[in-house]
């Protein structure tokens, strides 16, 4: 009896495994699905942009005027690229200098303070960036800096450098606490300096855990819609100043969107938009696993 007993649970919890195996490949294909499906609708529906508008005009013209049939979108797609870039110079230095004194300099005490903070800076939705951006960092700029309006490329940089700080900061930080405790001592042992030890050893050696962080911040940064639409002026040109009002591929889709009839070319240059983001954070998806690729081996 207990035999049999024990082979009947023995089947159950087989059965049970396969079941749940099932539904774990059943998700995964349902997501595959999904976001296949959302490539190729996004990417269908912007391609036929080129039906009524040639690349050389989409990719390589500024002008902009959807009444006169003008859909140059290289001052959204420059914005982008302006923005995300001056982000992450101004945030990446100070997230790693954040990263390195919670992994090695700061106390116990503080660290435990530290690290649940900087998890609950991510929880702070963009549009509170962006408002507190509005009201404050603008009108600061505009006053600092005697420029017209305060809004531009230096405002929306400003504000995604701070939100990407978590992102750089959290990341940088396992990759240095990552690093063998033996090779700190070793060179310790050797008579480096504390700051000798963490630009030499420990730095290099977290190396690619810390471009990882640094390419997650950019994908963050170049997709931030709401905060950045709030701060940057929404107009379509090019930036010839970092006080320039412009606009960011994100930011143009969202003001856009709600007046463009479906299936026109105007509905479908902001397709073409949406594609274009979705290259681009599939190319920095890649190069992300190519680096943990690289740190594995």
């Amino acid at each position: 009896m207990a035999a049999t007993a024990s082979n009947r649970d023995h089947q159950l919890k087989l059965m049970y495994d396969k079941y749940v195996r099932y539904l774990f490949i059943a998700s995964a294909f349902l997501m595959t699905i999904i976001i296949i499906s959302i490539i190729v609708f996004v990417g269908q529906q912007g391609l036929m942009t080129f039906k009524e508008v040639s690349p050389m005009e989409f990719f390589f013209s500024a002008k902009w005027d959807p009444t006169e049939n003008q859909y140059g979108a290289l001052s959204f797609i420059a914005g982008s690229v302006y923005v995300t870039v001056l982000a992450v110079l101004l945030g990446a230095p100070l997230g790693l200098a954040g990263a390195i004194f919670m992994a090695k300099i700061a106390p116990d005490w503080l660290r435990e303070i530290m690290r649940p903070a900087t998890d609950l800076y991510v929880a702070i939705p963009s549009v509170v960036y962006g408002y507190v951006g509005l009201t404050v960092l603008v009108p600061f700029i505009r006053e600092f800096f005697q420029v017209n309006t305060g809004f531009g490329l230096f405002a929306a940089a400003l504000i995604l450098s701070i939100m990407i700080l978590p992102t750089i900061i959290s990341i940088s930080e396992d990759a240095i606490r990552a690093v063998p405790k033996t090779l700190e001592e070793a060179s310790l042992a050797l008579g480096a300096t504390r700051w000798q030890t963490i630009t030499k050893v420990l730095l290099p050696s977290a190396l690619p855990g810390i471009l990882t962080a640094v390419i997650l911040a950019m994908a963050r940064a170049i997709g931030e819609t709401m905060a950045v639409q709030m701060v940057i002026g929404n107009t379509p040109q090019l930036a010839k100043s970092l006080f320039t009002p412009t606009s960011t591929l994100p930011s143009e889709i969202v003001v856009e969107m709600g007046n463009t009839p479906f299936g026109s070319a105007w509905g479908n240059s902001l397709f073409l938009m949406a594609l274009v983001l979705l290259i681009l954070s599939i190319v920095m998806i890649l190069i992300i696993r190519q680096i943990a690729a690289r740190r594995v081996v």
